[in-house]
């Protein structure tokens, strides 16, 4: 009963004071434009047994994303380091939360073989919160940044890490590695942390990503992303996009929200592809470098597209080996 109570009604809080009354009901006909092929080509069947046979986690996988087979097809895959249990309770995410006991020194290892396997030219590394952790994840991190360099030199490497607590020295020794891409998720306006990001602070995230861009010295493209459903207003998200901006980030993605089962928060409306456009519009006229906006935009949608990429987007070889 405590996850369900933290994840829809977070410290016991009444969401709808939040979000209104007026919310969609879980089990309903979602709008036209959420309809895409379902993935399960000879390709994506190979990747899926790669994966599973080096026993890797890919948050194309365990969050269902609807964009699988069209990323693994472009040579773009999303890989969950860390394990699969987080430290935080978000309102919003289907990762399973707890105690985390996954520790295993030759994953970084075994990530960068996967890497070099799928043949991919633009990789996302990422994890759960890992709070118990004394460095916060960070040495792996560092450790399969230099694995895939080591292992797949010509693949660009995009980190999307926790906050570290807003610790430093942890954010530090992964921007001191170098990633082509630094993204952390603000995912949510400032009114919505109460209750889709307790444990998180905006502030706090926002300095992680000013201090990275800080620590790039303009070689590490620094990038955020949000999601909307959960009744913010489009004036909030370019005040939002602002105060990104503000802190350096330049690159920005924007998603609609789905809830993932009815101990998660409800939807308070779908976003129609036109507001999308509006919002793109708008992060582009505060001097954003790339916008990724739409129903199914999610954080590594499309990433090989955010930096320049030195090699075309053939897709996966699958050199098997």
């Amino acid at each position: 009963m405590s996850a369900t109570r933290s994840r829809s009604n977070p410290g016991g809080m009444d969401v709808l004071k939040v979000l209104g009354s007026e919310v969609r009901p879980l089990r309903e006909r979602k709008p036209p434009w959420f309809k895409v092929p379902a993935a399960g080509g000879t390709r994506y069947r190979e990747l899926s047994a790669l994966i599973g046979e080096e026993n890797l986690h890919t948050v194309c996988q365990e969050a269902a994303c609807p964009n699988v087979g069209e990323c693994w097809e472009r040579g773009t895959a999303t890989f969950m380091i860390l394990g699969d249990t987080c430290t935080r309770r978000c309102g919003f995410c289907n990762v399973k939360t707890g105690k985390p006991t996954w520790d295993d020194p030759l994953e970084p290892a075994r990530v960068a073989r996967a890497i070099a396997r799928m043949g991919l030219r633009h990789a996302v590394i990422t994890s759960v919160d890992r709070d118990d952790l004394p460095d916060k994840g960070a040495s792996a991190f560092v450790g399969v940044i230099r694995q895939v360099r080591r292992q797949a030199p010509d693949c660009q490497i995009e980190v999307l890490t926790p906050d570290f607590q807003g610790q430093e020295m942890p954010l530090a020794r992964v921007i001191a590695e170098r990633p082509d891409v630094f993204n952390h998720n603000v995912e949510v306006v400032p009114r919505l942390y109460p209750i889709a990001r307790r444990g998180s602070q905006f502030e706090r995230s926002c300095r992680v990503l000013r201090t990275a861009a800080e620590m790039g010295e303009g070689e590490v493209v620094t990038k955020s992303g949000l999601m909307v459903g959960l009744g913010e207003t489009h004036e909030e998200m370019v005040e939002t996009f602002g105060t990104l901006r503000e802190h350096g980030v330049r690159v920005l993605t924007v998603g609609q929200y789905l809830r993932p089962s009815e101990r998660h928060l409800p939807i308070v409306r779908y976003w129609h592809p036109d507001e999308f456009v509006a919002l793109e519009e708008a992060a582009y006229a505060l001097g954003f470098s790339h916008v990724a906006a739409g129903p199914l935009v999610r954080s590594s949608y499309h990433a090989d597209q955010h930096v320049p990429q030195p090699r075309p987007g053939v897709g996966p070889l699958a050199a098997g080996g």
